[in-house]
């Protein structure tokens, strides 16, 4: 119930007169209305697209009142639900398998109107559409297990191919190359390859260092993960021989044999992480209500035995002559500013729905909207009430009040090692995108020109291809393929057209134009092991996540200190989400490192997530322990469902729609100059502020930008992290020289991390690293034959380079801390997921 004025628990006006007036000023009040309004029958105005949306605005209920809503028609591009209700939804979401329409009428009849599987696909026994060459491959795709019925025979090899153990077909060009692509490894078994037989394991090393653990099978983990009850090591002997952990006196021990103190049992906080400190609470009963009575003694008694003549309370408190049998909300409404409610014994004032008490007698309203989970994206407050909306290309689902999006049905495309593999959400159809890859691991998508760009770890080199041609080989254009040593991360500035990749194995960020002909490192020092990237092209900033010693989530400096796996921002709500593998939970952040929630946070359901992407009010993640993808609602953390299972170690997901990348101006070519004037590479630039510059210029690796600021000219000598040469459009190669610290003009990551303080304990928060704008500076390396030359030299440019780091703006904030690791190795690299429009992803 709502209060729409102070005056709204006042007496029906009775006056002729007074309805003459009032009528009058309603007529007044409807003229008054925009004709983007819906004048209501009592005059006042609300938002026309809150008319005939399921929820009454209007006090008097006329917005949604069937005289009113009788008169809509829904335009061509909507469904009509039809019935009493008349609502209109979306043309696309019919027969999408949720129901919309508040009668189901968009459901109806979709099995007559379903179309057969394309040519050259399977149709499963539930309709589902499949590629054929899952048919008959020993594994359960169709999830109702029709694709594998009828096959009497194996499956036939070709003459390249090896038939692996495990039935399977791989390359033979794959064998006995020191990666097992079989599921049984029989592919770099001793009997084809020789050797000891042990299987193979990506962070297999022959010695561990002092702060590791040596799994039984060769791995290495990190030595404080030894017996933390949370196995690590594949073959689990990291918790083998482990002491029986015991608490002191005063400690709570949790489920995975951790203490806390005793304080923070059924405090109603998860300290623990398998949150069996809140298992099992019982909350003491208080004396509240209107059905119970607190004597003043302390005592509880039920409401009815008050004034009832008899004494109940031992101090006779609930039987006092002079305020039973008086009504004191009969007095000035007993003071309450809304509802007075008498009671036996004195009276309790209370609030409409939408408001509550500020005081004992005064109510005020409920801002929902401090609720995260109040909508889907857009929440608006008012009196008593609240509403919520969509942002531009979403609809409000009238059934499930969430946002979905308009147009076309969204899908998946996830790396599934040898191949790329794609799930149409609404059509139930699976397909094949990328077939015969060594080891797809990131991903990341151009949605407008329909292309999909793709690492390969194995062969070290980046990839891309038009989706609809993406399965034949001739059209798979490598775009890097030189100087790559472990690529883990990729992302894609959609605006500008860059392409953006982080490489654990010389621990550097680096960026190329997206035909890959223009180059660049951005960052190759202060870096420990990135892995997950992701871009705000509108914004001009970077993200990425760093598997270090002290793991944490950067912006250009650090937004949190955690070890994720995954980063997916959500450019709708301006979240940045990520999984981690090793706490089993799914959080997010705001785009400044505030506001940290945690969606998701089970070991049961969270074996090793590894990627993520987030669209409209949905989760998706691949799971690498148990070899599926899955779903769940991002707002409550529920309904959770598998959409792919059997999967052969799944890594990088991504989310296709037209939503995910919303549309913007290239900054490089707003004026007539292409390229912004650039020589080389021009790359956008963070907007810090409404007077920030759109773009900035970068050069090769060893070139430097000119006095102009956008050509180049020679630098210092300049190698690559690993002491190769650097690679310009020219493909001209520089001398080596011994690697040094570049600071490039960078893109989307002007912003440079500088040291900060230690962490606090765990838990609290710390001062983040201020990061400061920082350019390329243009010291000459060699040494001066006159000395006085050089000195003079060296001090004007001390002078600049104090002026430019005095001039330029440091921004801070706190960040939440975690103390806990994800996994170190290969297998546990970090993903930084997507969502409606940014993305970001690591690697294991």
């Amino acid at each position: 119930m709502r209060d729409w004025g102070p005056d709204s628990r006042s007496p029906a006006l009775n006056s002729t007169s007074h309805v003459v007036i009032f009528l009058s000023f309603l007529l007044t009040a409807r003229k008054t209305c925009a004709p983007e309004e819906f004048a209501c029958f009592n005059g006042q105005c609300v938002p026309g697209r809150w008319r005939c949306d399921g929820e009454v605005e209007c006090p008097d209920g006329s917005d949604e009142a069937e005289e009113t809503c009788s008169k809509q028609t829904c335009p061509p591009e909507k469904f009509d639900c039809g019935g009493a209700t008349n609502k209109c939804v979306s043309l696309s979401w019919r027969c999408d398998g949720e129901k919309d329409c508040e009668n189901g009428a968009d459901e109806e009849d979709c099995a007559a109107d379903a179309k057969a599987c394309p040519t050259g696909e399977f149709m499963c026994a539930n309709r589902k559409c499949l590629a054929t060459v899952y048919v008959c491959d020993g594994d359960d795709d169709c999830g109702d297990g029709s694709d594998e019925l009828k096959c009497s025979s194996p499956k036939t090899c070709g003459p390249n191919q090896l038939r692996c153990n495990s039935s399977e077909c791989v390359p033979l060009m794959w064998s006995c190359d020191g990666d097992p692509d079989c599921v049984d490894s029989s592919d770099e078994g001793p009997e084809r390859c020789g050797g000891d037989g042990v299987p193979y394991l990506i962070n297999r090393r022959a010695n561990c260092t002092a702060g590791e653990f040596r799994c039984a099978n060769g791995e290495c983990v990190r030595l404080n993960w030894k017996c933390d009850g949370d196995p690590d090591c594949k073959d689990k002997s990291d918790e083998i021989d482990c002491p029986l952990l015991t608490c002191r006196p005063d400690e709570f021990q949790c489920g995975d044999g951790s203490c806390i103190h005793g304080t923070k049992q059924c405090n109603k906080v998860h300290d623990c992480l398998d949150h069996s400190d809140e298992s099992g609470c019982v909350n003491a009963t208080k004396c509240e209500g209107p059905l119970k009575f607190l004597c003043k003694n302390g005592e509880c008694i039920d409401s009815s035995k008050v004034c009832d003549s008899h004494k109940d309370c031992k101090d006779r408190s609930d039987e006092p002559k002079k305020e039973c049998g008086l009504n004191e909300c009969m007095i000035n409404n007993g003071g309450c500013s809304h509802v007075c409610m008498d009671r036996p014994i004195g009276f309790e004032c209370q609030c409409p729905a939408g408001y509550q008490l500020l005081d004992k007698k005064t109510c005020g309203d409920i801002d929902e909207c401090e609720n995260s989970n109040a909508c889907s994206q857009i929440c608006i407050n008012y009196k008593g009430d609240f509403k919520c909306e969509c942002y531009e290309g979403y609809e409000m689902d009238p059934v499930t009040k969430t946002c979905k999006a308009e147009g076309k049905s969204p899908y998946l495309l996830f790396t599934n090692r040898h191949e790329i593999r794609r799930m149409d959400l609404g059509k139930r159809e699976y397909s094949q995108v990328v077939s015969t890859q060594k080891n797809a691991v990131a991903l990341d998508l151009d949605v407008a020109n329909n292309r999909v760009f793709w690492c390969d770890r194995f062969h070290r080199k980046i990839y891309s291809a038009f989706i609809h041609e993406a399965s034949d080989p001739s059209q798979q254009v490598p775009l890097v393929d030189s100087l790559l040593h472990t690529p883990v991360g990729l992302a894609l500035d959609w605006l500008q057209h860059n392409l953006y990749w982080t490489d654990s194995g010389d621990k550097s960020i680096s960026v190329a134009s997206v035909d890959g002909t223009k180059r660049r490192v951005l960052i190759s020092s202060d870096l420990s092991e990135p892995r997950a990237i992701a871009l705000d092209p509108h914004h001009g900033f970077m993200y990425w996540s760093d598997w270090g010693t002290r793991a944490k989530i950067e912006k250009g400096r650090p937004v949190c200190d955690v070890y994720a796996c995954v980063l997916s921002s959500d450019v709708a709500n301006r979240r940045l989400y990520w999984v981690d593998s090793k706490l089993h939970h799914i959080s997010s952040v705001d785009l400044n490192g505030a506001h940290r929630r945690t969606h998701l946070s089970s070991a049961e359901r969270l074996g090793h997530p590894f990627a993520l992407a987030v669209f409209e009010d949905r989760i998706y993640w691949t799971d690498r322990d148990r070899a599926a993808v899955f779903m769940a609602n991002r707002l409550t953390g529920q309904d959770i469902h598998a959409l792919a299972e059997n999967l052969n170690d799944p890594h990088d997901i991504v989310v296709f729609h037209q939503l995910r990348q919303l549309p913007g101006p290239d900054s490089c070519n707003l004026g007539s100059v292409a390229n912004g004037g650039c020589e080389y590479l021009c790359l956008k630039a963070p907007q810090i502020t409404e007077h920030s510059p759109k773009y900035t210029c970068a050069c090769p690796n060893g070139q430097d930008l000119g006095p102009d600021m956008r050509g180049c000219v020679p630098g210092e000598n300049f190698a690559t992290p690993s002491g190769g040469y650097s690679q310009a459009d020219t493909a001209s190669h520089l001398t080596t020289a011994p690697p040094t610290s570049l600071e490039p003009l960078t893109p989307l990551l002007t912003l440079k991390p500088v040291p900060s303080e230690e962490s606090k304990a765990l838990g609290s928060q710390s001062t983040a690293t201020a990061m400061v704008m920082s350019t390329t500076t243009a010291e000459d390396s060699s040494v001066s034959q006159h000395l006085v030359f050089g000195l003079v030299c060296a001090g004007v440019y001390l002078v600049w380079r104090n002026y430019r780091r005095n001039s330029t703006k440091s921004m801070n904030f706190d960040n939440p801390v975690y103390r806990k690791t994800t996994g170190e190795g290969e297998e546990d690299e970090i993903h930084i997921g997507r969502t409606d429009a940014m993305a970001v992803h690591d690697e294991s």
